[in-house]
């Protein structure tokens, strides 16, 4: 007869040695490493993007604003993210076709003071007294004023559009946050403002509800006085709150500025501001096109250093701020040098960029011009939208 094998003095059989390590369950691998580049910085596509609106009020070549177009619904398809705020390019698109549309309407309707000889269709015009002379209703439409209507409707079309690729790329919140310290109480009043909305939508909402579910009217004067009531006593609870809350983090504390200080940023903002103004208006006409840049530069210097100054009287930190690195720059750049190229082609080449209606002739694309305009894609290789990692 075979023994059993010896037990240990705890009672319990010895495992049976083997030759191998015990196995151990596999574990997962890791996910990978996904670098995502740091967003841009706001100021970076609104300045990309009204360079590109400066650039459409320099020209009404319908081929050069097609192309701005292009331009920057190719940026914004590439470079924007899954945001609330990025659904707002769609809704300017709407906007500019809208403006587009009545434009054209105007100028059939109202007649245009365009000289043609081209008619294409004529309405029945409705006579008008004495004291509206110069003003019609009806009556001919011709080929050369539709034409002038489309040019100038689709300019400013464009300029819509390019700021709508601002508000759907720029974070809005990062963009208040941006702002110098002498803009302070302006960016919290917005900010406040963009908060409360939709709490009072959302208001609006529980109450009408809550009425018609108890079958009580919601619609009329009476409904909006029993909705208006509860919306506006929450609305100023809500501010009251809010109010002691920023008190008690340090909110509006501002530091003693000596008086000197305080009249020399009154002084350089003010007169920054009307330069802006007046180099704008001088860019924008074909008069003042000698002195609208360096008039424009000198406001903005004088404005800057007032908002420099302004900043000392509400010191305050930033919590992770947005810096301009190498690829904000560039975007700024290329924006700025469409515009900049818009304006060198208007001086040289004038009809080129405003092709003419009386008589008709078929728009032709100048190459330099549209060249330049293709410097705005930039953004869409320094910035593309990071793709999410395949499972």
């Amino acid at each position: 007869m075979r023994s059993a094998p010896a037990r240990p003095a705890g009672g319990r059989a010895a495992a049976p040695k083997t030759g191998g390590t015990r196995p151990t369950q596999a574990s997962a691998p890791a996910p990978a490493q996904v670098h995502r580049p740091a967003p841009l910085h706001p100021g970076a596509w609104w300045l990309w993007s009204l360079s590109l609106g400066i650039a459409a009020t320099r020209t009404t070549n319908p081929l050069l604003l097609a192309l701005l177009i292009t331009t920057s619904a190719y940026v914004v398809a590439t470079c924007r993210r899954p945001t609330p705020w990025s659904h707002s390019y769609t809704a300017f698109v709407k906007l500019a076709l809208a403006v587009l549309l009545v434009r054209l309407l105007f100028a059939i309707t109202l007649g245009s003071p365009i000289p043609g000889t081209h008619v294409l269709v004529t309405l029945p015009e409705l006579p008008l007294p004495d004291w509206a002379q110069g003003i019609r209703l009806g009556g001919r439409v011709i080929a050369e004023s539709l034409v002038f209507a489309l040019y100038d409707g689709l300019k400013l079309a464009t300029l819509l559009i390019c700021v709508g690729a601002a508000n759907a790329l720029a974070n809005p919140h990062r963009l208040l946050k941006s702002l110098p310290g002498a803009l302070y109480e302006l960016g919290v009043a917005v900010v406040v403002a963009l908060t409360f909305a939709p709490h009072l939508i959302a208001d609006v909402q529980r109450l009408r509800s809550a009425r018609r579910l108890r079958g009580r009217p919601d619609t009329g004067i009476r409904g909006l006085l029993q909705v208006g009531l509860p919306v506006l006593e929450g609305a100023l609870e809500r501010s009251v709150a809010l109010a002691a809350a920023m008190d008690a983090r340090g909110y509006g504390r501002t530091a003693e500025v000596p008086p000197r200080v305080r009249r020399t940023t009154t002084a350089l903002t003010l007169g920054g501001l009307l330069g802006v103004c007046a180099g704008t208006y001088g860019l924008l006409t074909a008069e003042g096109g000698t002195y609208g840049i360096p008039v424009l530069l000198a406001g903005l210097a004088a404005a800057l250093a007032g908002l420099r100054l302004g900043g000392r009287r509400t010191p305050r930190t930033r919590y992770r701020p947005d810096r301009w690195d190498v690829r904000s720059f560039l975007v700024a750049g290329s924006g700025a040098a469409v515009a900049a190229a818009m304006f060198l082609a208007g001086a040289s080449d004038p009809a080129a960029l405003h092709p003419g209606v009386v008589p008709l002739i078929a728009p032709t694309l100048p190459l330099l011009p549209a060249a330049a305009v293709l410097l705005g894609l930039l953004p869409a290789f320094l910035a593309p939208t990071p793709k999410e990692p395949s499972s």
